[in-house]
């Protein structure tokens, strides 16, 4: 089997900053709680936590690990911190550096009279760190086009749109030409991740190979992003999802000639290493 990578793919420079700070903090000999998992993808969860930092869901939990709470890259929203300090507890920050852009956008978005409109999953931990102190007549959270037509945008005569840094912002074209056409200040922010987008570019040009009989993409259940290249790959080939080598399945993969390869921003190298070997051994 000839397995082909995708020229882009992997750890974008946010996720590789945070799992940086998480090992130095451990390589100090420091210990502590991360709350969520500092990226989405299970392999480094487990790594971190055998690092001394295993992943908590609340910062009363941070307490029995010395304190010390990790912030994840995904932020969080500035009452979390303020909780935090509160508490007494001493904060790792390895939020990437286009979400704390976002935050500050926002902030400056607010200021200026704009109504804030996030495309976006209202669940996704990121989108949770720019909204859970908003007012909930400042600002809206969007991801179907239904939601979009179905909002009254006429109360809202200035918006300003940032997007979740891990979606596909041409899956969104049509809600922002909706708002474009019922409001009359309508302002885009470029929040969409470059990392994010030059993985699902490069991914397009796997697809787009007709020798290439089948797409592996790698990554966390949870990440969007990575679902997000899934969705990719399946509108144009037979797709396997896997977190780790150890999901592919060599009866589904039986007969294929050539197979493309991508992962998510928050998949290590180590899971794509191992998965490229899986595959070349099943040929």
């Amino acid at each position: 089997m000839e397995v082909v990578l995708a020229e882009k793919y992997g750890f974008c420079a946010g996720v590789r900053v945070a799992d940086k700070l998480v090992r130095l903090a451990a390589k100090k000999g420091l210990s502590g709680a991360i709350l969520g998992q500092v990226v989405h993808n299970e392999s480094v969860e487990r790594e971190m936590a055998d690092l001394g930092f295993p992943t908590v869901h609340g910062l009363e939990e941070a307490r029995a690990h010395e304190g010390r709470i990790v912030f994840s890259a995904h932020g969080v929203a500035p009452s979390v911190r303020h909780e935090a300090a509160s508490l007494g507890l001493t904060a790792i920050d390895t939020t990437c550096k286009f979400v704390t852009d976002i935050h500050r956008e926002i902030d400056r978005s607010l200021a200026d009279g704009c109504f804030i409109a996030v495309l976006g999953q209202k669940g996704h931990r990121e989108v949770i760190g720019y909204t859970k102190d908003l007012a909930e007549d400042r600002h809206g959270v969007f991801y179907d086009l239904d939601e979009v037509r179905a909002f009254p945008w006429e109360a809202h005569p200035k918006v300003k749109v940032v997007f979740q840094t891990t979606l596909n912002a041409e899956r969104f074209a049509d809600h922002v030409a909706e708002m474009r056409r019922r409001v009359p200040d309508l302002r885009i922010a470029d929040t969409i991740c470059y990392a994010t987008k030059e993985n699902q570019d490069a991914l397009r040009v796997l697809c787009a190979d007709p020798s290439i009989d089948a797409i592996v993409i790698i990554g966390g259940r949870h990440s969007k992003n990575t679902k997000e290249l899934v969705r990719i790959a399946e509108e144009a080939k037979r797709t396997f999802f896997v977190g780790t080598a150890a999901d592919l399945d060599p009866a589904a993969l039986a007969g294929l000639r050539k197979v493309g390869v991508s992962a998510g921003a928050s998949t290590p190298d180590y899971d794509v290493e191992a998965v490229i070997e899986a595959l070349k051994a099943i040929g």
